[in-house]
């Protein structure tokens, strides 16, 4: 079994657990002990994954960043999750800025590596250790390896979107014996690896590592013992080289990669060799069906769709037949799993019923919100979590999305919450009021939509706003549509009707979001 940083370097099971044994052995004499915080700021990398595992042998919770995130959006995570630790890329440090990092905290800096500075066109010059800072792997290499017999799940804590804009942290409890065995279960389930034996699996990591279904394929998938490869990021014709040069047979992936493989020219796609592929899952974003059907048809029947969320975990299971069967739906329910619909006051309610959908994946445990008590009480259901979608049960239990509760945007597989750009835009002089919304998207599935209605006698420039929100924001939050209007509809109590702005880019689609 091997690790392999695609253009990078390649270690052994035995030299990857020497290299996260130092580690630990570091955090420890930093005197981070369990539930202390240690935060990532990295790009796809083995280090990525050794400071994970050292983190689970020690009790110590990892904290991805993302690192599209300003640099303030940087600082609020780290406050929020009291990091003391932080590992980061050079060239995501150097961005990023001093000012993103509480004083305190203590910088781990790690070179980036040339394969990074490759594929995404960095300037060599950033691949250094700042002054001021620790050079992260003479940190790890003074120390001897901390010796553990397992092999445990890192307890990352994901952070998440919240009600105020501000991302929550999920913090889980910790689980017994029967509720990782249950969990490990459904994984295994989940990712097509029951009744396989791990030396058979070759599979690669395609998503960027700090949202939770790449970190949790990675890490699950190196404790089961398969080949594993990390791409430093995702291109479609290198994966299809990848899968036959490397004779992948498990992919973990999400609707927009789909979509990218399918726009390569047919005589691109039917070049390559892939006939090692056994298995691809899904999730994360809603597939549109010409797409899905299209995969299913070009690589047979080895498309697997789940459903879940960070909170809740992974509830259901959709093989090709299934979806062929029964088009839009995303599975029913994995053994052992929780799964029911009801309605405003908690009362299950009948097939074939719209309600809100209740869930909990097998052996997962309960959560809270860091510094989020009311939250917290909130996602919480007849002993089931609220993932905030809309859906139905059919008459013989697969569940169909139809909507979301909550006012979240997926694009392309990532959470963007409107409260958060509606802050900012609120902040202008020239805005009186404004709803951000998701409209459909091709390739993202949905993307950012701003209305805004502006103060009297103001001029509308929706470049130089999008330009004052990158200033403030992710680029991805950045709304690509924006559109002036007179007057935004709204309900007796003040709240605006975004169905009713959103229904207009939504009719053509079949699709109610």
């Amino acid at each position: 079994m091997t690790l392999t940083m695609l253009g990078g370097e390649s270690l052994s099971r035995d030299a990857f657990r020497d290299r996260f044994g130092r580690v630990a052995t570091a955090l420890l004499n930093e005197g981070l002990r369990e539930g202390d915080s240690v935060a990532l700021l990295l790009r796809n990398d083995l280090t990525f994954l050794e400071v994970e595992q050292a983190a689970a042998i020690t009790g110590v919770q990892a904290v991805p960043l993302n690192w599209h995130n300003a640099p303030e959006e940087t600082l609020y995570v780290l406050n929020d999750c009291g990091a003391k630790i932080v590992v980061a890329h050079s060239d995501l440090y150097l961005s990023a800025g001093a000012g993103a990092f509480p004083p305190g905290v203590r910088v781990l800096v790690l070179p980036t590596p040339p394969v990074l500075c490759d594929s995404f066109g960095l300037d060599p010059s950033c691949a250094r250790v700042p002054e001021g800072t620790q050079d992260y792997r003479a940190w790890r290499d003074a120390c001897a390896p901390m010796i553990s017999d397992t092999s445990p799940m890192p307890s990352s804590v994901i952070y998440t979107s919240g009600t105020t804009g501000h991302p929550k942290g999920v913090v889980r409890h910790p689980r017994t014996p029967d509720q990782a065995k249950a969990s490990r279960n459904a994984l295994m389930q989940v990712y097509g690896l029951a009744g396989q034996e791990g030396a058979q699996i070759r599979t690669a990591v395609i998503g960027p590592h700090y949202h939770a279904a790449p970190t949790i394929h990675a890490n699950f998938c190196y404790s089961f013992g398969a080949d594993l490869f990390v791409v430093a990021r995702f291109d479609a014709e290198e994966l299809l080289a990848l899968v036959e040069r490397e004779r992948i047979t498990h992919l973990n992936m999400v609707p927009i990669m789909f979509s990218r493989l399918l726009k390569l020219p047919r005589e691109v796609r039917e070049g390559y060799d892939l006939s090692s592929l056994r298995y691809i899952s899904h999730a994360a974003a809603p597939c549109p069906p010409d797409v899905k059907r299209a995969m299913i048809d070009w690589l047979g029947p080895i498309v697997t769709e789940f459903y879940g969320s960070t909170e809740m975990g992974n509830i259901t299971l959709c093989s090709s037949q299934e979806w062929l069967e029964r088009p839009g739906t995303v599975g029913r329910k994995i053994p052992g799993a929780g799964l029911m619909i009801v309605d405003d006051a908690g009362n299950e309610l009948p097939p074939n019923t719209v309600g809100t959908i209740l869930g909990r994946s097998p052996g997962i445990t309960d959560f809270v919100y860091r510094n989020r008590e009311d939250e917290t009480a909130a996602s919480f259901m007849n002993g089931l979590i609220v993932p905030g979608d809309a859906g139905y049960l059919d008459d013989d239990g697969y569940l169909f999305i139809c909507d979301r509760n909550k006012d979240m945007i997926i694009s392309g597989g990532v959470n963007i919450y409107p409260a958060e750009i509606e802050a900012v835009l609120h902040g202008m002089d020239e805005v009186a009021d404004c709803a951000v919304f998701g409209i459909p998207d091709a390739e993202f599935g949905e993307s950012v939509c701003a209305h805004i209605q502006l103060r009297d006698g103001a001029q509308g420039d929706a470049t130089a706003i999008q330009t004052r929100l990158r200033d403030r924001l992710a680029g991805y939050k950045v709304p690509r549509r924006v559109v002036f209007a007179d007057t935004l509809p709204r309900e007796d109590t003040g709240k605006v009707r975004k169905i009713l702005l959103r229904a207009p880019y939504w009719e053509q689609t079949g699709r109610r979001i």
